[in-house]
């Protein structure tokens, strides 16, 4: 009895987020409490019952103060001297999913769980919404 009301309370629902204008902080922390499910009522820190986010404009992000040209990302090959750094403002222009990615990856809890809830994060830098399939609502932030 108690699997079959568990299955019915984790009801996981699809919502798009419009990312044009946003700041990458603060839509990243609301993001990030959406995925792990701290806004049900149900909320455990131990169980998966967060819900899927499509984030949308991805390139269209906006930051504050002199983030754009003084925040580096950092990278390693795995050989002797291979460091590589990318800013911010070329990292958008390369691929911005992974800006918001990074960002809302930092946000989430450091362990097992924290591939389960990217895995229902999806990022896109166009306009156009998929997953129309699954009805989504739009999540105002």
């Amino acid at each position: 009895m108690k699997s079959f009301l568990i299955k019915n309370i984790n009801k996981e629902k699809w919502f798009y987020v419009n990312a044009k204008g946003k700041i990458l902080g603060r839509l990243a922390s609301k993001v990030s409490k959406y995925l792990m499910g701290k806004h049900k009522s149900n909320y455990a820190n131990n169980v998966n019952n967060g819900d899927y986010i499509v984030i949308l404009n991805a390139d269209k992000i906006s930051v504050t103060g002199k983030k754009m040209k003084d925040k580096i990302y950092y990278s390693h090959t795995g050989f002797i001297g291979g460091l590589k750094k990318i800013s911010l403002k070329d990292m958008l222009i390369k691929s911005p999913e992974k800006v918001i990615i990074n960002a809302i990856k930092g946000m989430l809890p450091k362990n097992s769980l924290r591939r389960v809830f990217m895995k229902k994060l999806k990022v896109y830098s166009g306009e156009k919404l998929r997953h129309l399939s699954q009805k989504p609502k739009l999540l105002k932030i």
